[in-house]
């Protein structure tokens, strides 16, 4: 983790998973209320997604962990060098355990939707856990660092643990799309975060790394959060207005007659509400 690289890579799989899981909630919101969109809708066709996510999760896991623990400088599965007598690089199975806690939400997706007796709401909990401990250890990652890095990783650590709160509070509110899509931006602006990140403390152009002690560099960072902040609903929008041309343009093409009779419920519906 202690390279652009390090950064990237998680970055990449926040961002990858930020963007589907706004295809997917945005996509269950326009179906329902399209009411019906053939296959596209079906009950069948999420369960095999969600097991499909559940897969593309472990196997994303299992990169990170195998990343951090066998690159020329990682501990190689050692936790504790007798001979030397102290730790063996304890940052890295940092990363190891975060990525460990997200390969479990990838098994329960699997378990949930391929064991009818499990409860699905078992996949929000152990999302909200593998947040937690993403902020727990992060917030314990940074010590005797200097204040840009620290800085940059505390707001990482705000967001890791806001995404957890609405992934929490997604228990006992359930199919609301604006609590989802909110979950969702968190998760697209750690992604982006990670990226910036890397940027700031390990440059890709070999340049020097920003002055860690300038108070000006913290106060640019301050509102580049911001806007990165901005960019992920400018994402989720532009996701929005691709899915719902998709599913009306399903309609049409395989449900011409059933589009009339929505768009006239549609009508209806709206001229009751003035009424």
């Amino acid at each position: 983790m202690g390279s652009f690289r390090g950064h990237a890579l998680p970055g990449t799989f926040f961002f990858i998973t930020g963007i589907w899981w706004t295809v997917k909630c945005l996509l269950k919101y326009a179906c329902k209320k399209h009411k019906r969109t053939s296959y596209l809708g079906s009950k069948a066709l999420f369960q095999r997604i969600e097991i499909l996510e559940g897969i593309i999760l472990v196997c994303m896991a299992l990169t990170g962990m195998l990343g951090e623990q066998f690159v020329l400088e990682g501990p190689h599965l050692a936790l504790y060098d007798h001979k030397e007598g102290q730790w063996v690089q304890l940052l890295s199975w940092h990363h190891f355990t975060m990525y460990f806690f997200f390969g479990l939400l990838g098994v329960m997706n699997i378990l949930c939707f391929t064991i009818t007796s499990l409860p699905t709401s078992l996949t929000k909990l152990m999302l909200s856990n593998a947040f937690f401990v993403e902020v727990f250890v992060l917030y314990n990652h940074t010590h005797g660092r200097e204040m840009l890095d620290i800085f940059v990783h505390q707001l990482l650590v705000l967001v890791a643990f806001v995404a957890g709160l609405v992934a929490f509070l997604e228990l006992f509110i359930r199919t609301n799309v604006t609590v989802e899509l909110l979950r969702t931006s968190f998760v697209l602006l750690q992604g982006s975060w990670f990226w910036q990140i890397g940027f700031v403390l390990y440059p890709p152009s070999g340049g020097p790394a920003w002055d860690a002690m300038d108070h000006g560099n913290i106060m640019f960072l301050t509102v580049c959060f911001c806007w990165h902040y901005a960019l992920t609903f400018i994402i989720i929008g532009v996701i929005y207005a691709l899915v719902t041309w998709l599913v009306k343009s399903r309609l049409q093409r395989f449900c011409p007659s059933e589009v009339g009779l929505l768009k006239n419920a549609e009508r209806e519906q709206e001229s009751e509400e003035e009424m």
